[in-house]
């Protein structure tokens, strides 16, 4: 679940990622000049200037709302030309659970990615509790992934509570506990 972005690209909000580059072209939120706080959704492009994550797993194609610092909705299409499903399960394809519970944590990433004090700081698993797995999901499947902040002490230790759906259909349900590192 890391979140700080590679060393040449910035984790800061999308806002300040154009600002501190001074390149319109090169960063297509430029033209969106409030501030993160108001932003309610997020681009590929953006979600790109924000998670370290590439593909293959890079999971998150969109935020569809998000609210700084408690909770982001993000929006994964699941297709049949992704990488795992030549082997999981060759006949009958369905997404491996693990990769359901890492795009809930990249979802998690967003929301903390836009609080201060996180800045570049990298962002990890620490532990995933009562995972629940109710429903299997699909090529051609849209995952609907709310991820919301539950605790964070310190600000270094925290814990989400992540629930994935598909159709309004619960698909996948858990808490995510994460680590800040320096």
């Amino acid at each position: 679940m890391p979140t700080s972005a590679p060393a040449s690209t910035s984790a800061t909000p999308p806002a300040a990622a154009s600002s501190r580059h001074n390149d319109s072209q090169n960063n297509p939120s430029k033209e969106n000049s409030t501030a993160s706080s108001e932003k309610k959704t997020f681009t590929l492009e953006e979600i790109q200037q924000l998670l370290p994550h590439r593909y293959p797993f890079a999971l998150i194609d969109r935020i569809i709302d998000y609210t700084p610092g408690e909770s982001a909705v993000g929006l994964k299409n699941v297709t049949f030309n992704e990488p795992h499903f030549q082997g999981h399960f060759p006949n009958r394809p369905l997404m491996p659970g693990v990769l359901i519970v890492e795009a809930m944590a990249q979802v998690g990433g967003i929301v903390l990615s836009q609080m201060p004090g996180v800045d570049d700081r990298l962002c990890v698993f620490a532990g995933i509790d009562k995972v629940k797995f109710r429903r299997p999901v699909v090529p051609g499947d849209q995952l609907i992934i709310t991820t919301t902040l539950l605790a964070l002490k310190a600000k270094r230790f925290g814990k989400m509570k992540s629930v994935a759906k598909v159709d309004g259909q619960l698909a996948c349900e858990g808490t995510l506990m994460f680590s800040i590192l320096d």
